[in-house]
């Protein structure tokens, strides 16, 4: 999301290489307080040069510089006089650029590695001599070029950091990821050099996302796909401050929530969210849509297509639905709903990486998709509405100091994330009303049992829930031999979702679950539990 109409921002540009670290290095450096973009190597120069960056980062990426057809410097950074950081693969871009030599090193440097700076000072200031970091790279710099000086070396690099009177750095090392130790230092360091003000905060963004709502819908009328989330909460928040009674809330239960779901959702949300809020029995139309389908891609696709149909149906007046309003008229909000051409989501910025478009639906992007998400790349080409996607920009965090600075209570914004398609991507195979109801029964204890432990537990779990695996195993109950469903139970500690590593529960904790389970849910007779971080694995199963 480019920066709203309001006060100018200084900026600074991660060029992206097609590194899985690059959407890192731009909240690493928003948790720094400056307005960052992230943008491909190859976008258009008008387009990144509009932003006056104050100054370049150049991610890692899988290519070789001396490869042909490789991915290179843009000559408007090379000509900009203004400070570069290169990341690995750029690195090695800044060195070939101004006459440096790069070539295949003698041995590869990948995962935890120790840097010695040789040159203390500039990006290096007030760091130690000796730096734990994170590698990731085959190839290294052979011959500085002039007019460039060793910052720092490793056992695999001679040169490991370079740098140039300029503000030029380059860093064979990812400072982005939590495994190099001092690594936000450093990036602190070099936004120093840049001279970019870190005034990037969630007051800022909440002032220029209400300026930009109302450019973007002048006098029109909007409606908002809420969730209960923490996402579609905050987003609804934002633009019922820009459109006041222009704004109607829509709440579709598609018949894929938790247990108790819907009920819960609107009691929390009816006395926080200032707009009408309308409930939508959609789930018999979601669930035939979805009758026969395995596919998770097409899962998402028709979920995320039926979505956009209910909304239009709504809007249009030819869906008959139950009004739920405190303090409105049925007729006010019916005519503001004939008027709605908006749609307000709750849209963030791994939803668009994962879905491979993170520089706008229908773009080429180095990402690799991972996952169509329904609100991304499973919305209809032909849909009547306009996007209003204020958070499209955001990581999970930001968007909870956003929550927060709203006004927002803690339970909402610190909800644990559902997925839009809800158990859908969580019932591995076809969904059907009486798989819906094995894992429904599962979730609830799962849920139920952590969110008991969840004070003694540290680090806190982020998210957890159960999956329904297309797998029966042999097992015997009450003296009977049973041929039974497998639940699996995924629990993981995470700060935004691009990143996360598997929780380390009690053995006694996931056995009481196991026993609740196998005793209450009829027709599961085993239990697993998921060990795998993100990557290689996703959170959600599908």
């Amino acid at each position: 999301m480019s920066q709203p109409p309001g006060p100018k921002h200084d900026t600074l540009v991660v060029l992206d290489f097609g590194s899985q670290y690059s959407q890192l290095i731009t909240r690493r450096l928003r948790e720094l307080g400056v307005y960052t973009e992230m943008l491909p190597w190859n976008a258009p120069a008008e387009r990144v040069l509009a932003l006056d960056p104050k100054g370049y980062i150049l991610s890692g990426g899988p290519a070789s510089v001396y490869a042909p057809n490789a991915p290179t410097l843009p000559e408007y950074v090379a000509a900009s006089g203004r400070p570069v950081l290169g990341i690995c693969y750029g690195m090695q871009l800044l060195a070939q650029r101004f006459g440096g030599h790069v070539a295949p090193g003698d041995q590869r440097e990948y995962g935890p590695g120790e840097v010695q700076v040789t040159t203390p000072g500039g990006l290096f200031d007030g760091l130690a001599d000796r730096l734990p970091v994170w590698m990731s790279h085959g190839d290294r710099v052979e011959a500085l070029p002039p007019g460039f000086t060793p910052l720092a070396r490793s056992d695999g690099s001679p040169v490991a950091a370079m740098g140039d009177a300029q503000g030029r750095y380059g860093i064979q090392f990812h400072p982005e990821v939590t495994h190099t130790r001092d690594g936000k230092a450093l990036l602190a360091n070099f936004v120093r050099r840049t001279g970019a003000r870190p005034d990037w905060t969630p007051g800022a963004f909440i002032e220029e996302s209400i300026a930009a709502i109302q450019a973007q819908v002048g006098d029109g009328h909007a409606v908002c796909a809420l969730s209960g989330g923490v996402d579609s909460s905050v987003a609804a928040t934002l633009v019922a401050r820009a459109l006041g009674d222009r704004l109607t809330c829509i709440f579709v239960d598609h018949g894929l929530l938790r247990q108790d779901e819907a009920q819960t959702a609107l009691a929390m949300l009816r006395p926080v969210i200032q707009a009408p809020i309308i409930h939508v029995d959609a789930s018999a139309r979601f669930l035939s849509a979805l009758e026969g389908i395995t596919d998770p891609e097409q899962k998402r696709r028709v979920i995320g297509e039926l979505f956009i149909r209910v909304f239009e149906d709504v809007t249009s007046g030819d869906l008959r639905f139950d009004v739920q309003v405190l303090g409105e008229t049925v007729g006010r909000v019916m005519a503001s709903l004939q008027e709605a051409d908006y749609l307000v989501q709750g849209t963030l910025y791994p939803d668009v990486i994962e879905s491979a478009e993170p520089y706008g639906r229908g773009s080429a992007a180095p990402a690799a998709k991972i996952k169509t998400h329904h609100n991304v790349g499973g919305l209809p080409t032909d849909m009547q509405f306009q996007l209003v996607e204020p958070l499209r920009s955001l990581f999970k965090d930001e968007v909870r100091a956003v929550g927060l600075a709203l006004g927002l209570p803690p339970a909402v914004v610190y909800r644990q994330p559902f997925p839009g398609p809800g158990l859908a991507v969580r019932i591995l195979g076809e969904v059907t009303p009486e798989r819906l109801a094995t894992l429904r029964a599962a979730d609830a204890i799962v849920r139920g049992e952590i969110e008991a432990a969840q004070a003694q537990l540290d680090p806190p779990v982020w998210q957890f829930f159960a999956v329904l695996v297309p797998v029966k195993s042999v097992g015997v109950q009450g003296d009977f031999r049973t041929y039974a469903d497998l639940i699996a139970i995924r629990a993981v500690t995470s700060e935004d979702g691009m990143t996360a590593d598997w929780a380390r529960l009690p053995h006694d904790l996931l056995g009481r679950i196991a026993a609740c389970i196998v005793n209450a849910v009829p027709g599961v007779n085993r239990v697993a539990y998921d060990i795998t971080s993100k990557p290689p694995a996703t959170i959600e199963w599908e």
